[in-house]
């Protein structure tokens, strides 16, 4: 019996919700750019397949009918992820962000308008039977961002009935201020999340900043108070700080011997965390794990890395994973 979630006779199945979209990478030769697809519920989804083979894993979203749209799916279903419940949009396509880099830090530049994602829950329906038949839930602060508050409020909906149902719902704030229209709507938003949340995993800089929490500490009993059994604040370098059974603790991360790209290390270090639910291996235990793995991430430029898996426990390398 695992610490949050019993193993099923049948596969586990992970569902992300949320947008992918196109990366532009930087490149060796200045000014120029790799192409690929990224995006944060994704990229949590990818690296859950890469580290858990054996569970089912599908991604939830909307894209266009155009060749961009083509290609993400087809890539989507090359790593070994599910895409049957990847809506089509023939009046939009996907949305591209472009990654700059400087000492290892990134920024965004985003292009994402018409993306397609934008209408992800416009069909309750649909967002429900998406996950009727998954154990794990996973969205994000993007994911809400993007959706009008109709479409937010469709998605807590259904997130609320699945949880009911005994699903485990995760909730990665994930805060992009700039994708809101105010900061109150912002915050309202993913403490409304945090309702109906099993487990959170912020980041301790975004969400001070967003909500004025004065330690790491107050930023987990947050997130606890609000209905998250578990909570893991993420820290960048620094001790990350947990809430779980009812207590608090942290855990000190080794130093990253090198840092290259810091884009997806801490959706890299949710799916490493998550991958241990269906283990016994205790809470401090899995996230040293997540922190192995997004030390991996950030040695390497681009949201999706190839992982060492050598010393990685229980798991096998994922046969859809760049080489």
């Amino acid at each position: 019996m695992s610490e949050v979630v019993a193993t099923r006779a049948s596969t586990l199945c992970f569902a992300s919700i949320g947008e992918c979209m196109v990366e532009m990478v930087p490149a060796e030769t200045p000014g120029t750019y790799r192409m690929g697809f990224a995006g944060d519920t994704f990229n949590t989804a990818w690296y859950a397949k890469a580290l858990r083979p054996d569970w089912h894993v599908r991604y939830v979203s909307r894209v266009g009918t155009d060749a961009a749209s083509d290609a993400l799916v087809q890539t989507i279903k090359q790593a070994g992820i599910d895409t049957t419940h990847i809506g089509r949009d023939a009046a939009r396509s996907v949305g591209l962000y472009l990654i700059s880099l400087n000492n290892g830090e990134r920024s965004f530049s985003y292009w994402r308008d018409r993306s397609a994602a934008r209408l992800l829950a416009d069909d309750a329906e649909c967002l429900a039977a998406s996950v009727q038949d998954a154990d794990v839930i996973y969205l994000s602060g993007i994911t809400l961002a993007i959706l009008t508050e109709d479409t937010r409020q469709t998605v807590f909906s259904v997130l609320k009935d699945a949880r009911a149902q005994g699903k485990i719902i995760v909730f990665d704030s994930n805060l992009r201020p700039r994708l809101w229209d105010t900061a109150d709507q912002m915050r309202r938003a993913v403490m409304r999340a945090a309702q109906i949340s099993d487990i959170a995993l912020p980041s301790f800089e975004d969400d001070a900043a967003a909500f004025g929490d004065a330690s790491i500490q107050a930023t987990a009993g947050r997130y606890g108070d609000a209905g998250a059994a578990t909570v893991v604040v993420k820290n960048g370098p620094g001790e990350v700080c947990f809430l779980h059974q009812g207590q608090f603790g942290t855990v000190q991360l080794p130093t990253a011997p090198r840092i290259v790209d810091t884009t997806s290390a801490g959706d890299s270090f949710n799916a490493a965390f998550l991958a241990g639910l269906d283990s016994d291996q205790p809470i401090r235990t899995r996230i040293s794990k997540a922190a192995e793995i997004a030390t991996q991430v950030i040695g390497q430029k681009g949201a999706l890395v190839p992982l060492d898996l050598g010393g990685w426990s229980g798991a096998q390398p994922n046969p859809g994973a760049p080489a």
